[in-house]
C-alpha cells in the first residue's frame, strides 16, 4: 500500500467553509480504489477531537510554534484524520480563521500546521506510519514543502494544491522568526513576495509537483490577468504544473435518494416538475413560464453576482425567475434585496447559507446560473449537471472544462450539457440568458438537454486516478 499525508486546513465532514473542504474530504476514498492510502492532518479545532474519536496520540511536540501540541489519530465519514492539538493556536471560538475577521496570528497558526507535517513525513507516526508523498493544499499548507526542504534530504515527495491563487497566505516579513523560517528564504527565489512572506509562494517554490484544480485554470495561472502576481513563477515551473478537474460526492448529491426532494432520475425527470412547484412555493414565486433560474452563490464580484443583478430585469421580462440563495459583499446582498423587492413573485432571496435548501433548489430549478469572473474549478456546475438543472457559466478554468457549451454543431452531435458565455460581461451574459430562454421553450430539446448532463462521470475516480498517477511518477 502506497502512502500519503494530506495536509489542509479544512476537510468534510469535520469542518467546512468552501470547496476545499469537499476535496479534502472526497479524495481519499478515491484513492483507496488505485492502492494510495491518505491520511489527512488538519488543524484540531474546537469539538473535532471528539467528532472524529480521536483517542490515539501518534506525534507529540513540547513546542509548536509557542506551546505543546499532538497529533491525534481518528476517522470521520470515512477519512483517516490526523487532528493537531495545539491549543494556543486552535481552541477559540468561531471559524476556522477568524471571529468575524482574520485572526492576527494565522500566518503563524498554520505555519505550524505545515511544520506538523513536514515533522510527520520526516519522522513518521508512532503507529509505525509514515508517508511517501506530502499532498499540501493551498496556502495554509504552503509552508510544508518548505520546512520539509529545511530540515535536510529526505525521500518523501511533495505536491502542492491551488485551489484559488487569489489567497496566498500573506505575512509580515518581521513574522519571520515566530514562524521559524530562516531570513535565508526571504528571496525572490523564495518566499519573498513584494515585500511580505507567501506561503503560498513557498509551495510553488519548493514543492515537487504543481497540481491545480481544472486543466484551463492552470493554463490561466500564467497569465497576468488571472495569476495574481505569480504567474511567472508559474509559467517557469509549467513542466511541474497539472490541471486535475475536481469530482463530486455522488452519493451525497443524487436525486435518486436526495431525501430533501421528490426523488427522480436520467431515465424519469417526473418529479422534477414537483421540485419546481415545491421550490417556488418556498421562495414566494408564481407565474414563470420561462426557466426558473437558481444561484447558489457566495455574493461577490469574483463569482459575478452584479453580471446577475444588470441583467435580471431582462430574464424576468422573457419569462424567466431566480431563486437566489447566498450571503457576501453588502453591496451586492443589498442589490439582491433591491430585485427582489422590485420583482415580487419572479425573484426570491435567502441571505445567509442552507445545505439543505441548496439540495431543495438543485432539485427544483431548470438551469444554475454560475458567471464567475473566474473559477478555478466550482462545484454548483457539477451539482448542477447531476441534477438536470442546466449550468449557465462564464467559459473560465473549471467551468469551462466541465459543461459543454450547446452552440450549434454540439447540439447537433448531441453532444450539450449546458451554456457557456464570453467574454465575461453583461452583454454576453445577456445573450446567453436569451439563448437559454429560447430552448427552453422546447421542451423535447431541453429534456434531452437535461438527461445528457445527469448521465455525465461526475465523481472522483478519474480525479482520484489522476493524482495516483502524479504520485507515482514523483517516486519514480
Amino acid at each position: 500500500m502506497r502512502t500519503v499525508l494530506s495536509v489542509t486546513s479544512e476537510c468534510v465532514p469535520l469542518i467546512k467553509t468552501g470547496g476545499l473542504a469537499d476535496v479534502a474530504g472526497a479524495l481519499p476514498a478515491g484513492l483507496a480504489q488505485t492502492g494510495w492510502q491518505m491520511r489527512t492532518l488538519l488543524p484540531a479545532y474546537p469539538g473535532l477531537i471528539e467528532k472524529a474519536a480521536a483517542k490515539k496520540k501518534v506525534f507529540a511536540f513540547k513546542d509548536l510554534m509557542g506551546g505543546p501540541a499532538g497529533v491525534m489519530a481518528g476517522q470521520a465519514g470515512g477519512v483517516d484524520v490526523l487532528l493537531l492539538d495545539a491549543p494556543h493556536l486552535y481552541d477559540r471560538p468561531g471559524g476556522p480563521y477568524g471571529n468575524p475577521t482574520d485572526f492576527p496570528d494565522n500566518p503563524v497558526r498554520f505555519a505550524a500546521l505545515s511544520y506538523a507535517a513536514a515533522q510527520i513525513a520526516r519522522d513518521g507516526l508512532s503507529d509505525g506510519w509514515t508517508p511517501q508523498v506530502l499532498h499540501a493544499h493551498d496556502w495554509q499548507a504552503g509552508l510544508a514543502p518548505t520546512y520539509l526542504k529545511l530540515g535536510g534530504d529526505h525521500d518523501v515527495a511533495t505536491v502542492m494544491t491551488v485551489h484559488n491563487i487569489a489567497f496566498q497566505g500573506l505575512a509580515p516579513a518581521a513574522m519571520l522568526g515566530a514562524m521559524q523560517l530562516p531570513i535565508s528564504e526571504f528571496t525572490s527565489e523564495g518566499l519573498e513576495y513584494w515585500g511580505q512572506i507567501s506561503t503560498l509562494k513557498a509551495g510553488l517554490v519548493d514543492a515537487d509537483a504543481i497540481t491545480t484544480v481544472s486543466p484551463t485554470y492552470a493554463a490561466e495561472l500564467m497569465r497576468p490577468e488571472f495569476g495574481m502576481g505569480l504567474d511567472g513563477l508559474i509559467a517557469h515551473r509549467a513542466a511541474d504544473l497539472s490541471g486535475i478537474l475536481n469530482g463530486i460526492d455522488m452519493d451525497v448529491w443524487n436525486p435518486e435518494t436526495d431525501q430533501e426532494i421528490t426523488a427522480y432520475s436520467a431515465t424519469s425527470l417526473k418529479g422534477k416538475a414537483k421540485n419546481r412547484k415545491a421550490l417556488m412555493a418556498e421562495f414566494g414565486l408564481s407565474k414563470i413560464d420561462g426557466p426558473l433560474a437558481i444561484v447558489v452563490s457566495r455574493l461577490t464580484s469574483q463569482k459575478g453576482m452584479d453580471l446577475i443583478a444588470d441583467t435580471a430585469d431582462q430574464f424576468v421580462a422573457m419569462g424567466g425567475g431566480l431563486a437566489i440563495l447566498g450571503s457576501g459583499d453588502p453591496a451586492i446582498e443589498d442589490q439582491m434585496r433591491m430585485l427582489a423587492r422590485n420583482h415580487p413573485g419572479r425573484i426570491g432571496l435567502r441571505i445567509g447559507y442552507d445545505e439543505a435548501l441548496s439540495h431543495r433548489m438543485f432539485g427544483g430549478g431548470d438551469v444554475v446560473l454560475v458567471p464567475s469572473r473566474f473559477e478555478p474549478c466550482g462545484l454548483t456546475q457539477l451539482y448542477g449537471l447531476r441534477y438536470g438543472t442546466v449550468p449557465v457559466v462564464a467559459a473560465t478554468g473549471g467551468l469551462a472544462d466541465s459543461v459543454i457549451n450547446a452552440n450549434v454543431m454540439a447540439q447537433t452531435s448531441n453532444a450539450a450539457t449546458g451554456f457557456q458565455f464570453h467574454p465575461v460581461d453583461s452583454l454576453a451574459f445577456g445573450h446567453c440568458l436569451r439563448n437559454v430562454t429560447d430552448q427552453f421553450g422546447d421542451k423535447s430539446g431541453w429534456t434531452r438537454l437535461q438527461k445528457r448532463g445527469m448521465k455525465q462521470q461526475l465523481g472522483w475516480e478519474a480525479s482520484s486516478a489522476a493524482y495516483a498517477a502524479l504520485y507515482e511518477r514523483l517516486l519514480a
